[in-house]
């Protein structure tokens, strides 16, 4: 390596790009994993498979109290409408779109200009939605196209952005979002969808695992897998522990785990030991334990554990590089 190439290499990046960039990630990741959730949702309530649907969706994002500041009940139009188009409500589609293009604003010096083009074009549509375009069979079709947009910008950034410690922080973000996406959905679905003894194995019970896996974009992958078997426990076991699905909680640390580890050996960032520590504790303790094991130790106490450990780690990340006076 030149000398040249190894000031380009080592540069310094600023606290403040390192912080858009992680940014930038999780709101593309929750935009696309809420896309998703509301389109599974809307098909399994309309064809009267699942149970509580729309209040699921409340408790995923933890929005029970501004959600009823403004309504008396629950609806599915209501619902959609505060997660798709209400600008006050800050995990809506409409203002997650506008966080990651002020992200990205920030980071016109270091990010190509098919990101920036892109995400302005998508940030754009997104601010022109109407009422009418979250009405009826158009919802399943806007669904669609905002999943489309995230994994365009998934792939303009994997083929464009230059492989540095951005690029890292841009993983880093990614990868803790669906770490954190993967436990909620199973906390609240796994939850809502305890079956009554005569429906364990009905044609609902099926169903309403099947929109767990389908909220997740694990269906398929799933049924390669295990394709006769779709018991509660196998499916948590899957999202949480399977090392080949790339948004199981596993899969999201070991990636999260690499990209700061790669912080401290290529770059001598000093603040990484402390992260990966808590990573690696997070990696024994879900590795430590069977599926099983997991239940009967009480699921929602194990995924409320992890989420607090997944707050810790990104506090630690927020201490190391993006410290506030």
């Amino acid at each position: 390596m030149s000398d040249t190439e190894s000031n380009i290499f080592y540069a310094p990046l600023l606290s403040r790009y390192a912080e858009s960039m992680l940014w930038l990630a999780r709101y593309i990741e929750r935009i696309e994993n809420l896309a998703r959730l509301i389109d599974v949702n809307e098909t399994f309530v309309r064809l009267r498979t699942a149970v509580n649907g729309w209040q699921c969706i409340i408790d995923i994002n933890a929005d029970a109290a501004p959600y009823f500041a403004h309504h008396d009940g629950i609806s599915g139009a209501e619902v959609i409408a505060f997660y798709v188009l209400d600008p006050e409500n800050p995990n809506s589609i409409v203002s997650m779109a506008h966080a990651a293009r002020e992200n990205a604003r920030a980071l016109r010096p270091l990010i190509s200009t098919e990101m920036w083009t892109q995400l302005n074009i998508f940030t754009d549509t997104i601010r022109r939605l109407t009422p009418a375009d979250i009405a009826g069979n158009r919802l399943s079709m806007l669904c669609a196209r905002i999943k489309q947009e995230c994994q365009t910008h998934a792939g303009i950034t994997e083929g464009t952005l230059f492989r540095d410690q951005a690029w890292l922080f841009h993983q880093i973000g990614k990868h803790i979002e669906r770490a954190d996406q993967i436990t909620r959905l199973i906390d609240i679905k796994y939850q809502a969808l305890l079956p009554t003894i005569d429906a364990v194995g009905s044609e609902i019970d099926l169903s309403q695992w099947t929109a767990v896996l389908r909220s997740a974009a694990a269906y398929h992958a799933f049924r390669r897998l295990c394709p006769n078997d779709l018991s509660p426990a196998i499916v948590v076991g899957f999202l949480l522990q399977n090392n080949g699905f790339p948004r199981s909680l596993s899969t999201s640390l070991r990636q999260a785990h690499y990209a700061v580890h790669l912080l401290r050996s290529d770059y001598n960032l000093r603040g990484t030991a402390p992260i990966l520590e808590r990573v690696e504790h997070l990696q024994a303790l879900l590795q430590g334990l069977s599926v099983n094991e997991i239940i009967i130790g009480g699921l929602h106490e194990f995924l409320d554990g992890v989420q607090s450990e997944l707050a810790d780690i990104y506090n630690h990340i927020a201490e190391a590089f993006w410290p506030q006076p």
